[in-house]
């Protein structure tokens, strides 16, 4: 492998993400920001498999120039892997196969980069890089309070008997707000569970980092940022140095012809009238739930879009792995005759939309959000108000935060007895964003939050500044 005089001159880091937009979208973004603010060579290292979604392919195009974009030996996973796996399951035995039988030969063949940034599901690769004497470092793409309580899960791990999910009280978390147990991730319900010992593996290893890269910023979680810096748990961990260098949020997106047309659209719509609603990356609702979201919108009487997949009532990210390749058309699954009676009022967008250029257009004023990190952060940045609505993983402590916490979301309430939100519910909670008193109050909360995450990323402040500090530890 050659390299031009002016790549070989710069400090060379490879980064590997786990499958998943959730999960490439932030390290690229982190990669990207490496090479045109602080002229790091990059190797963005790309797990490759059958399994490979069309949307991921679409955001590893356009790239900048030193960001190379390095596919790894292709694996087929079908004899371990199963569509109704568990996500973590699945992505586990997938970045498993492939880092076992390629990893080490690919950053030989790199010339051992000055160091490898993983996420949290490609732990394998410390053993991997230890061989190599190349520094491994973590990047966390969820939240700095989550980042604590998985910090602290070995240690409930250890002392708790049962399920945390039958606790009588909020989880105590060493200097953070305290976990309700129905707000945990799915992955620690069960702990008889193999997703749960998986989970664990990995969080188990976040010490064997040189160091953790958190994708938030000080005025957003100085709690948990706090806590994990200064208390003495984190401290006799002990919990390698950390570094605040967000928000890394997507900045720009190809366009279809279908985005083109969504975008057009919305720019005939008045200021803040628009709700947008999106699962996220991996997000499905059951065909109940999705009948009910039909005639709650449709009742709101706002104007919205809505980004809708063939519901699932068996898995809540049936699209994890495939979104963007699925086959899909609303009118076979919509309530009749709801698409012909909102027409101009509404657009539904079959799987996939550009929901960055959605977030930051003029006209959007609420998004009705599964609450994943990425897009919590897009929100927030882009200052619109959310209405929660997890879905998977550790979204339900997303959704609490950004709730009780930080003031820049509403929850719809779900009836006892019930399996799903009702319509008048949805109908009450989109009216409260875009129209009530509380929605004007969350809005100009969000948009004080979009002025300090702007400010963290400028020169000389906080996320910026903790950024080139530790890049300067490369070029030295």
């Amino acid at each position: 492998m050659v390299e031009t005089a002016a790549k070989s001159s710069r400090p060379h880091v490879a980064v590997l993400a786990s499958s998943g937009l959730g999960h490439v979208i932030p390290l690229l973004e982190f990669a990207k920001r490496l090479v045109i603010n602080h002229g790091v060579h990059v190797s963005f290292l790309v797990i490759t498999t059958n399994e490979a979604s069309a949307a991921q392919e679409k955001h590893l195009r356009s790239l900048p120039d030193g960001l190379d974009v390095v596919d790894l030996p292709p694996v087929d996973v079908s004899a371990v892997t199963r569509d109704d796996m568990p996500v973590i399951t699945r992505l586990h035995a997938i970045v498993e196969e492939s880092l076992k039988s390629s990893l080490k030969a690919v950053l030989i063949e790199l010339c051992n980069p000055r160091a490898l940034v993983i996420d949290l599901f490609c732990t394998q690769a410390f053993e991997i890089c230890s061989q190599l004497s190349i520094p491994t470092y973590s990047f966390v793409t969820t939240s700095i309070h989550f980042f604590a309580f998985a910090l602290y899960l070995p240690t409930l791990d250890r002392e708790v008997q049962g399920e945390f999910f039958d606790l009588p009280e909020p989880i105590e978390i060493p200097g953070c707000p305290p976990v309700r147990p129905e707000d945990l991730l799915d992955q620690v319900r069960n702990r008889k569970i193999d997703e749960y010992n998986l989970f664990l593996l990995h969080i188990s290893r976040l010490p064997l980092a040189a160091g953790i890269f958190l994708n938030s910023w000080e005025n957003l979680e100085l709690v948990p940022l706090r806590a994990i810096r200064e208390h003495s748990f984190y401290l006799q961990i002990p919990t390698p140095p950390i570094y605040p260098i967000g928000p890394l949020i997507k900045q720009d997106e190809t366009l279809s012809a279908s985005d083109e047309e969504c975008l057009a659209w919305l720019g005939k719509q008045p200021s803040d009238s628009v709700i947008f609603v999106a699962p996220g990356s991996g997000g499905t609702l059951t065909a109940e739930q999705v009948i009910e979201m039909a005639w709650g919108l449709e009742q709101s009487k706002q104007r919205f879009i809505w980004v809708v997949r063939m519901p699932s009532d068996a898995s809540a990210s049936a699209t994890f792995f495939n979104v963007g390749s699925d086959v899909n058309d609303p009118q076979a699954y919509l309530p009749e005759g709801v698409l012909q009676r909102t027409q101009g009022v509404g657009m539904v967008v079959p799987s996939w939309a550009p929901q960055v250029e959605i977030l930051r257009h003029s006209s959007t004023g609420g998004f009705l959000s599964h609450c994943g990190w990425n897009s919590s952060l897009e929100s927030i940045c882009h200052g619109v108000p959310m209405i929660a609505w997890p879905l998977y993983a550790e979204q339900k402590m997303n959704a609490a935060m950004l709730t009780e916490e930080t003031g820049v979301a509403v929850k719809p309430v779900i009836e006892s007895g019930k399996k799903v939100i009702g319509r008048e519910e949805i109908e009450r909670v989109v009216r409260l964003v875009m129209e009530s008193e509380q929605g004007r109050v969350m809005r100009r909360r969000v948009k004080e939050l979009k002025e300090s995450a702007s400010r963290a990323l400028e020169d000389g402040v906080s996320s910026s500044d903790s950024l080139a500090c530790f890049v300067k530890k490369w070029k030295d």
